[in-house]
């Protein structure tokens, strides 16, 4: 499973690219968009700190991670208010729809590298899937790759917007 730093910075480098490359508007994507994306990519395992919550008061209660926030039901839904919103308010109805994307790329990112049955497509299929380290048997894989992440981004910013000027 990736780490939360992976879901993080794939999420900001996904919106990223997509603003620098496809729609090439920084007004229409500012960067503090691209920040609540990336912190929408960690809203799945907001059933973590609940579960550590909720296992301070019943400590018998079962792990229950990924069963009800890893669904691509709720970016649907997300995605759904925001084409409403859009029309009423622009900025909402995009900052709704990149909630939505970062919320829809941590479940992709689960769904491909997860090395456990998790049924993203719940309620209308109810499979578990395995994803690649499921298969490959790659220990750590996930500890290395944020530093994998984090250097080529780091160079493509340097490459596309010279970010050692600031320095």
């Amino acid at each position: 499973m990736p780490l939360a730093v992976t879901h993080v910075l794939l999420t900001i480098i996904a919106i990223d690219i997509f603003r620098d490359y496809i729609i090439k508007n920084k007004k229409l994507i500012p960067l503090n968009y691209i920040f609540i994306g990336g912190i929408a990519g960690l809203l799945p395992d907001m059933d973590i700190p609940l579960f550590w919550l909720l296992s301070i008061f019943n400590s018998s209660i079962a792990w229950f991670h990924g069963e009800f926030t890893h669904i691509f039901l709720i970016p649907a839904a997300i995605l759904a208010i925001s084409i409403i919103a859009y029309r009423f308010n622009s900025k909402m109805g995009i900052l709704l729809g990149i909630i939505s994307f970062g919320y829809a790329f941590h479940i992709a990112l689960d769904f491909l590298f997860y090395g456990c049955n998790i049924s993203p497509f719940w309620p209308f299929l109810n499979l578990g899937f395995r994803g690649i380290t499921g298969y490959i048997k790659l220990r750590n894989l996930e500890m290395g790759l944020d530093a994998f992440i984090l250097l080529g981004w780091l160079w493509h910013e340097e490459v596309k917007h010279k970010i050692s000027d600031f320095i």
